[in-house]
């Protein structure tokens, strides 16, 4: 698998996180014999475990319309989540203040959930954490980066769209960038600190050409710095744009039926996350609503098939240097060579599993307690070309690009929305098409896939996973060709 390089010659070192454990204590105004005192109040009522998880972000967002950057923002949030344990139950409480009253409020009111008053137990002696790697060092601040070059950047990338193409009718970019400090200690003495950076930049090209108005949109999003803003990428989403906008004026809907599909590599995975992560997730699992729930150490998909969750991938959006119950970030083979070997486990999962947590303990902010989410899902390369797959097929589809989807993730039915891709016939990519619909299950899919090829590519958009809460994840796929799909277009 090929990494994107972020590098930029003539950069200074790269550097390392220096949210240290002295800061995380003067910016959250606690102590370790504050928090020692704290868990303490949290599993006064009989808990089993206790966590702090105190966070602190920043973010700042550009938008761009008509030419011009119409909007800046800026935004701060800060507080603590206190979640408490008591057997299958949790407990859970936030505040936006990190005074100690405030926590200790917050701390028993989550300690409620517990009803048989025991000795709290609280390790006495902290086990501070280190990250064996940090998987996104910043080459340069925003800091180096200020608003006015920003919008400069915007404006340049709008008229580099227009440029190549007189049917572009509007333009619009919308820079984002964010940093979240994190502290983290629980009851078991375990504390550690992580700074994560966010940038992400998408834009839309809208074509009219007679009557007719289409759009495509692109966009890069990684844990990194201001060095995202290189002509490199400028150039790259001003060609993806205008490119497949353009294609779009010469789409139409394919004939609807039953036949062989190609996915393309990188952004068809937002189908192996959708269809099939979700129900790899162990919650799904451990409540027997997932398809998967009895099919652990069982084939469900033919030989040669890996399917992996990652948070190890260097300035991935998806990935983590601990999750947020204080795990370190790792690579989880959910399936390996066809046999289902991994969920993926939070704390809670894990122990009624009786196996170690995975690292996908997650949580959109403090306000909110970690549940199992994904982090960069993909499946691993194959052995043939792309086009070995494609030669054979007399009538079918590839899609390279969806805009949204609908799944049930116990059963695995999907929808999902072609945004483009092209006709096969006779072995050849030819006509292109747009919007349609394909139609299946997840687990069959996984089952009727005959191929998968040797091209393996994470796509590096602002891919966001909603599971009752939100998290930046990423998503990627070789070519794969599946036996056949319900194709939902004209008739």
């Amino acid at each position: 698998m090929k990494e994107t390089n972020l590098i930029i010659e003539g950069a200074p070192a790269l550097r390392a996180s220096s949210f240290s454990l002295p800061e995380a204590f003067r910016l959250y105004g606690v102590d370790p014999d504050d928090l020692k005192g704290l868990a303490r109040v949290a599993l006064s009522k009989g808990g089993d475990y206790a966590d702090f998880y105190f966070e602190y972000s920043t973010s700042d967002d550009l938008m761009l319309r008509d030419g011009e950057v119409s909007s800046v923002g800026s935004h701060a949030d800060f507080g603590v989540g206190v979640r408490v344990l008591s057997g299958e139950m949790t407990g859970y409480a936030y505040s936006e203040k990190t005074d100690i009253p405030s926590i200790t409020a917050a701390a028993q009111m989550a300690a409620s959930i517990a009803q048989q008053p025991k000795e709290a137990v609280v390790a006495e002696q902290a086990v501070v954490l280190e990250s064996a790697q940090n998987r996104y060092p910043v080459v340069r601040t925003w800091d180096d980066y200020p608003v006015l070059l920003q919008k400069e950047f915007l404006k340049a990338l709008d008229e580099e769209v227009r440029q190549q193409d007189e049917r572009v009718l509007k333009v619009v970019a919308r820079l984002a960038h964010s940093c979240s400090k994190i502290f983290f200690y629980n009851s078991e003495g375990v504390m550690h600190t992580d700074e994560r950076p966010m940038a992400s930049l998408s834009l839309t090209c809208i074509m009219k050409q007679g009557t007719r108005v289409e759009n495509f949109s692109a966009s890069r999003s990684f844990r990194c710095g201001s060095e995202l803003l290189t002509e490199e990428l400028r150039h790259e989403l001003a060609r993806e744009v205008v490119s497949c906008c353009a294609r779009m004026m010469e789409a139409e809907q394919p004939t609807g039926g039953v036949m062989p599909v190609v996915m393309g590599a990188g952004g068809s995975g937002i189908l192996l996350h959708e269809a099939m992560g979700h129900a790899f997730e162990a919650d799904f699992n451990r409540k027997g609503t997932s398809v998967f729930s009895d099919k652990m150490g069982k084939r469900i998909c033919p030989e040669g098939i890996t399917v992996v969750d990652d948070a190890t991938l260097v300035s991935n959006r998806g990935s983590l240097n601990f999750d947020d119950e204080g795990t370190p970030g790792q690579r989880t083979v959910m399936v390996d060579n066809g046999i289902l070997t991994s969920y993926l486990h939070d704390r809670i999962s894990a122990k009624y599993y009786g196996v170690a947590p995975t690292g996908n303990g997650r949580r959109e902010s403090f306000r909110y307690m970690p549940v199992p989410r994904m982090r960069a899902t993909y499946m691993e390369s194959g052995r043939v070309a792309e086009a070995d797959l494609i030669r054979d097929i007399k009538k079918g589809i590839y899609v390279d690009h969806f805009s949204n989807g609908q799944v049930q993730i116990g059963v695995g039915d999907f929808t999902f929305y072609v945004k483009s891709g092209y006709m096969i016939e006779n072995g050849q990519l030819t006509r292109p098409i747009k919007d349609t619909n394909i139609i299946g299950n997840g687990p069959r899919v996984l089952s009727d896939i005959l191929g998968v090829a040797d091209n393996l590519k994470i796509d590096n958009g602002t891919w966001t996973c909603g599971k009752e809460q939100y998290c930046a994840v990423s998503c990627g796929m070789p070519s794969v060709l599946i036996r056949q799909l319900n194709v939902g277009g004209s008739l």
